[in-house]
């Protein structure tokens, strides 16, 4: 199969985006920063802004967009997003905005097929998506509050997985936000613990599993340790093909 390959330029509470290629299509998913920031980002990998076909945008939280209207002006960009996501009006001004087919149906952009899939998050209308050319399979999932049994079933036999790992339950409750903060990062429109991320890797099959990327980590309510052992605990045979996403730094390419 067409090999495929992608990045996290950077995920967490303060920027999200992420790189996929296959054949001779570039994706963004998400672009929670600045435009030079996230061409100082893209520099890293050796990858020109103007080489990238489109922007897709998983919901308006700011931590996820605020690079989309600047990024997608400056190099003429395509974006696509949901009715949802558009009406809530954060994107800025931006000339091509595409709106996801209705009922999450997968499509083409290029060489790759995009299938959004709906995630329950504290967003207008919120979507993940599976990447998919030839028979490689990349899922992500980050920003949902829990795991549904159609989560599970769209991210069953991926070759990669980019998997939210947001909070450790105990230093959430015992870290420095207060108590309604608390309730909605945990909450069933938050984000997911490690804990929920674990059990979601358990209830998946992993023999395709090439690579598993643990990302959006909070940095005050969560440290890398503690996201190995709640994952390995769970599937101990993933340890030498699990990788952790930093906020500051992302990560190299990783190809399937």
């Amino acid at each position: 199969h067409s090999r495929v390959r992608f990045a996290s330029l950077g995920s967490g509470s303060r920027g999200n985006a992420t790189l996929i290629e296959a054949a001779g299509t570039r994706l963004l998913l998400d672009c929670g920063f600045a435009a030079r920031e996230l061409e100082q980002r893209l520099a890293r990998l050796a990858v020109s802004p103007d080489s990238v076909d489109a922007i897709l945008v998983t919901h308006e939280h700011q931590d996820h967009i605020r690079g989309v209207g600047a990024v997608a002006r400056r190099y003429g960009l395509p974006v696509w997003l949901t009715h949802g996501t558009r009406r809530s009006g954060r994107l800025g001004e931006v000339a091509d905005t595409r709106l996801l087919p209705p009922d999450h149906k997968p499509f083409r952009i290029g060489d790759i097929q995009v299938s959004p899939y709906p995630v329950p998050h504290d967003a207008r209308e919120p979507v993940q998506f599976v990447f998919q050319c030839k028979g490689s399979r990349l899922g992500v999932l980050t920003d949902a509050g829990k795991v549904t049994p159609h989560i599970v079933a769209m991210l069953q036999a991926c070759n990669a997985l980019l998997l939210e790992c947001n909070h450790d339950t105990q230093m959430l409750a015992s870290g420095p936000y207060p108590p309604s903060l608390q309730r909605r990062v945990g909450g069933q429109l938050g984000h997911l613990s490690n804990r929920q991320a674990a059990q979601l890797l358990g209830s998946l099959e992993h023999a395709r599993l090439e690579h598993l990327v643990a990302g959006h980590l909070s940095e005050r309510n969560n440290c890398p340790q503690r996201v190995r052992e709640a994952l390995l605990t769970a599937a101990p045979a993933i340890e030498p093909r699990l990788s952790i996403s930093c906020q500051d730094r992302g990560t190299g390419w990783f190809e399937f």
